[in-house]
């Protein structure tokens, strides 16, 4: 087995560009041609620069004079504000009981309400215990109670189905 070359991050630089000729692009950013790749790099030395390739995939390839260390740090600067700004989607779990009082049931659903409006998807699970079993009824209705209040803000994922001894249903704000 033959060792490789550990892999270098970023684009290709001065001496890793394999490729003849290069369509050169000067620190300015102006277009000057296809150029020796040599004559290219050591135009960008003089200079105190460093040539990139910008477009490897071009035929001839494109080829910068810029500062790699600024070139790499904006770019990690960029993604790393990429990453700030993705919001990642959670589901909350909101648990109810078929004898659920009134007070409870406007706290649960104030909760519900919130998640919503941070742009959380909501999964509402209704448990039975004991006797509960024989009225799923009442849980059902219960869950159409509230996939009918949150309507305005909020579309039902998946309907209200029954697993095992708990319902439940998933709701995603619109």
């Amino acid at each position: 087995m033959r060792p490789t070359a550990p892999q270098k991050d970023g684009p290709l630089a001065n001496e890793d560009i394999t490729s003849p000729d290069v369509q050169l692009i000067d620190a300015e950013g102006e277009n000057r041609g296809i150029v020796r790749t040599r004559d290219a790099l050591a135009e960008a030395q003089e200079a105190g620069l460093d040539l990139v390739l910008i477009a490897a995939n071009s035929a001839p390839p494109v080829a910068k004079m810029l500062d790699l260390g600024r070139f790499k740090y904006a770019a990690q600067k960029k993604a790393a504000e990429a990453r700030k700004k993705q919001k990642v989607i959670e589901v909350k779990e909101v648990q109810l009981r078929p004898n659920i009082d009134t007070h409870d049931y406007e706290t649960k659903m104030k909760a519900v309400q919130r998640f919503l409006g941070e742009g959380d998807r909501v999964k509402v699970t209704m448990r039975f215990r004991g006797r509960e079993m024989a009225h799923q009824d009442i849980g059902m209705s219960l869950l159409v109670k509230v996939r009918e209040q949150m309507e305005t803000i909020a579309k039902v994922e998946s309907q209200p189905r029954s697993e095992g001894r708990q319902m439940v249903m998933v709701l995603a704000p619109k």
